[in-house]
């Protein structure tokens, strides 16, 4: 009998042979892995040339072999229908993505979380029979996370992003997930492709590089072949993607979710949070330059605040569409790439959100929350959003493993607030001591407990939404879905002048870190025009591109929604107008006028801000009234980027002093730049002339006291920015 010959050149009986032999166990000598011989540079490289996989030239399939026809649409009932559980592809690649990581978050790892309560407004019982709407005096308690999603822990708070803005409510009836975004839509639209999103904009596998950012080639790659995130992309890169502070940041639920009434009656709402103290975001410079001189920046601000009881706050608020309704309008409300302008929708105020307490320990509550789309209480119901619906599987499955098995939900800060009783038990980490012996439903050993409670107007067990499927199962998407770049459009029309400079910025630079020629001319030739041609014509100018005169994607990608602007899209429509909150540098040195300084810091305080002494030491300065004035801070120490706006103090000594020195004048500098209020008292003013700052500017306020200048420098800082300052600002070589 001859024996077949296998890889390697090997019989069979050979190769058992072979195979036999455990290196272990045996002598290595004169075997193919003696080292004392056979080693070589290329040894372990060509060791691990049988564990190496190209998919070039390769077909798309699953795990087990099987070829996939379809990789960009979950299997529904119907194009707009839920999403099947028999959609074993969906499963195994969500299932392979969610436990990639380990035991770090896949996505929203940095985060940073708050204790507060919310309480509802008198309306809010109208639309929701959930126990935390129906009592305008109740306070239910929360906990909110905000994240940034690409990077991983050790990353920056205010690299260019979109931030997580999760909120676990632990309700009377069982804990509610609103976990949503700081931006109203998303990249995708079906869940099969957010692995794709998620594996295109994180970190290059080949070197782990980029950390925290989008500018690289990979993501640009796969937004440029996806025109459903254009409208994404767009919020991405506009201010949206570095807050000034949490508590200037809005929310969003993103998907189109369903409330209950009492009555039965369901309607379709979006979720809101608008934060009390306005929106604002940082500069982009500024964003960049606090990547090395505060890192955590946003996360040390919430503490900071919170610890000195200037608590967060925000209105919660729904756009209500009733359920026959739900085909009025241009754009599919099931679409999570498309807002509902508010315009069309007006947002319904229902209640108020306040975050006022830190975590006691950030590992066990900051890092050990577990959120999940799928923790809904009775009157609060799903869609058949298909990113929704994928959301629903994943995140259950993502924490079973980075939280160390089923029991998370009994980890402290996860455990509702009401009790939890079912047959569920054992697993690893299990902390409940379980009596009784029965452990399943019905029975009649332990009479018949834990035992359903029917649906109820109040106090009733969950209920799903009646809701009527007569579909073909399917892979397809609604041709309702098909509109990629109206509301993008919409987006931009609705943004200001400097708004949209920075947008043109943001492209031009993400742009410029993608090494691959045709990537930069995908996105500038064949995406950007389809958002507006001005948009795409200027970013092709920075990298010496051609731009079509007109718009190349098809009719039905380009839409029939409305374009006009949206002022709740901008920004600037939510300005803060007033200086609560804000933290002001007051420099100094010796020398420094000691009265002005203690007449600054009660006049910030009284408008709900804060005066803080910044000195080129932390030795007390020789104030001229013979006192002494203590810095709280440094120059280098807390730079003006970390601050809103600065004053420079008067007192010849003192402003010659920061005049001579080189982080003196950088600091206005750098003010100056990023388009802060800036005001100078008596000799201060020798400290602009010196850093070159010109006096006669817009945002810039000389005095010689300080009741001169104090109340035209809070005006112009209640603007958050000296906007006009902004096409000369690029001139400051800070």
């Amino acid at each position: 009998m001859t024996s077949c010959k296998v890889r390697g050149g090997h019989s069979a009986n050979e190769e058992s042979l072979t195979m036999a032999k455990n290196p272990h166990t045996h002598s290595n000598s004169d075997e193919a892995h003696d080292t004392a011989h056979k080693t070589t540079e290329s040894s372990k490289s060509d060791r691990l040339e049988a564990f190496r996989s190209d998919a070039k030239g390769h077909d798309l399939r699953t795990n087990q072999g099987t070829r996939i026809a379809d990789n960009h649409n979950s299997l529904k009932a119907g194009e707009r229908g839920p999403t099947l559980m028999e959609d074993f592809i969906f499963r195994e690649k969500l299932n392979h993505f969610d436990n990639e990581r380990i035991p770090e978050r896949i996505v929203h790892a940095r985060g940073a979380a708050a204790h507060g309560y919310f309480q509802p407004y008198a309306a809010a019982a109208q639309y929701s029979k959930a126990g935390l709407f129906q009592d305008p005096d109740k306070k239910t308690p929360v906990f909110v996370r905000f994240s940034t999603v690409q990077g991983p822990r050790g990353s920056n708070d205010t690299v260019r992003d979109v931030r997580g803005f999760a909120t676990k409510f632990y309700t009377d009836e069982g804990n509610w997930d609103l976990v949503g975004n700081d931006m109203p839509v998303f990249f995708i639209q079906d869940a099969i492709k957010f692995p794709d999103f998620v594996h295109a904009v994180k970190p290059e596998p080949h070197n782990e590089i980029p950390q925290g950012q989008s500018a690289h080639d990979t993501f640009w790659d796969f937004v440029s072949l996806m025109p459903e995130s254009a409208h994404m992309v767009l919020w991405t890169m506009s201010d949206r993607a570095f807050p000034r502070h949490y508590r200037n940041m809005e929310g969003f639920g993103v998907h189109t979710f369903r409330l209950v009434d009492k009555q039965g009656k369901a309607r379709f709402v979006k979720f809101h949070w608008k934060p009390l103290a306005g929106t604002c975001s940082l500069i982009w410079d500024e964003a960049q330059k606090l990547w090395g001189r505060d890192p955590d920046f946003n996360r040390r601000n919430m503490w900071d605040d919170i610890e000195s009881g200037d608590f967060l706050e925000y209105e919660f608020g729904i756009q209500v569409i009733e359920e026959e309704d739900e085909h009025k309008f241009d754009f599919d409300i099931l679409d999570p790439t498309k807002l509902i302008p508010e315009e069309q929708v007006p947002v319904t105020p229902i209640g108020k959100m306040v975050l006022d307490r830190n975590p006691d320990n950030f590992f066990a509550e900051t890092e050990q929350v577990a959120f999940n789309p799928g923790n809904v209480v009775p009157g609060i119901d799903f869609t058949n959003d298909p990113l929704l619906q994928g959301r629903l599987f994943s995140y259950l499955d993502t924490q079973m493993l980075r939280l160390g098995g089923p029991n998370f939900h009994e980890i402290p800060i996860n455990q509702p607030v009401c009790p939890f009783h079912n047959n569920q038990r054992d697993s690893m980490h299990r902390q409940t001591i379980n009596k009784g012996q029965a452990s399943y439903e019905p029975n009649s050993i332990d009479d018949g407990y834990p035992s359903e409670t029917p649906p109820a107007p109040e106090n009733g067990g969950f209920e799903t939404v009646n809701e009527r499927v007569d579909a073909n199962k399917i892979r397809a998407r609604s041709a309702s879905f098909g509109d990629h770049y109206s509301q993008a459009t919409l987006f931009w029309n609705s943004q200001t002048d400097v708004e949209k400079e920075h947008i043109i910025a943001a492209y031009t630079f993400e742009l410029s870190k993608v090494e691959r020629p045709w990537i930069r001319e995908r996105v500038i030739q064949k995406i950007l025009p389809n958002i507006d041609l001005e948009l795409a014509r200027r970013v092709g100018e920075n990298h010496g591109i051609e731009t079509p005169a007109e718009k190349p994607a098809p009719a039905e990608e380009l839409g029939n929604g409305s374009q006009q602007a949206s002022e709740a899209l901008s920004l600037m429509a939510r300005l803060p107008h007033d200086i609560k909150y804000r933290k002001v540098a007051l420099l100094v040195a010796d020398g420094v006028d000691g009265d002005q300084v203690e007449a600054l810091k009660a006049k910030l305080e009284a408008e709900g801000a804060k005066g803080i002494v910044i000195a080129p030491s932390m030795a007390p300065v020789k104030a001229t009234n013979g006192q002494q004035v203590v810095p709280d801070a440094m120059l280098n120490g807390l730079p003006s980027v970390t601050l809103d706006s600065v004053i420079v103090v008067g007192g010849a000594e003192s402003a010659k002093a920061l005049s001579q020195s080189g982080l003196g004048l950088y600091y206005v500098q750098e003010a100056y730049k990023h388009l802060k209020a800036i005001a100078a008292i008596g000799e201060g003013r020798d400290l602009l002339s010196a850093a070159g700052v010109p006096t006669q500017e817009d945002g810039i306020f000389l005095g010689a006291t300080v009741d001169d200048v104090f109340t035209p420098f809070t005006e112009a800082m209640g603007q958050h920015r000296v906007w006009p300052r902004d096409a000369r600002a690029n001139s400051m070589p800070a």
